[in-house]
């Protein structure tokens, strides 16, 4: 059974796949007497032909509670919450830095604040991140471990037109 959040990460993001679903972010929160559990889950990339819907958080809900209460992980008194990764979608674990590469997106470095990039490239066989700085155009690495809270731009123009990539 996890005892840390990276084990955690992992056993879920295999229960969440298990369900056919991907997942994008794990946040545990509150306290040991009440643990909040915040999971978003969106489509495989290779399956990404809609958008999550509540059905799908609850089926995914229903799979996760069915452990979480059995292996008593959280407490007998947690709070589950499985949500779509919303259009400003989580960047958060270094596949997914790899698969958006070219996107813009609004990221907390150390150093520099929030700031708007485009994510250049992922360093191979390295844990950093190629990030071109708007608006002055410098391009910055960072390891990913300093890439926080980093969330996709939504391009309005691409929304517009259906040609958003997921």
């Amino acid at each position: 059974m996890p005892d840390d959040l990276a084990a955690l990460t992992e056993e879920i993001r295999s229960r969440v796949a298990t369900l056919g679903y991907e997942l994008v972010d794990l946040r545990r929160r509150g306290t040991g007497g009440r643990a909040r559990l915040q999971v978003r889950i969106d489509w495989p990339a290779a399956a990404a032909q809609q958008g999550i819907t509540v059905d799908d958080c609850a089926l995914v809900s229903r799979g996760l509670e069915q452990w979480l209460d059995a292996s008593g992980l959280l407490g007998s008194r947690y709070i589950l919450e499985v949500s779509s990764p919303g259009i400003e979608r989580p960047v958060r674990w270094r596949q997914h830095w790899e698969r958006f590469a070219g996107r813009d997106v609004t990221v907390r470095l150390a150093g520099h604040g929030r700031r708007r990039a485009t994510i250049l490239r992922v360093m191979p066989g390295d844990d950093a991140v190629v990030l071109r700085l708007a608006p002055e155009g410098t391009e910055l690495t960072v390891p990913l471990a300093e890439a926080r809270d980093a969330t996709l731009v939504v391009d309005w123009d691409a929304e517009t037109h259906g040609k958003r990539e997921r």
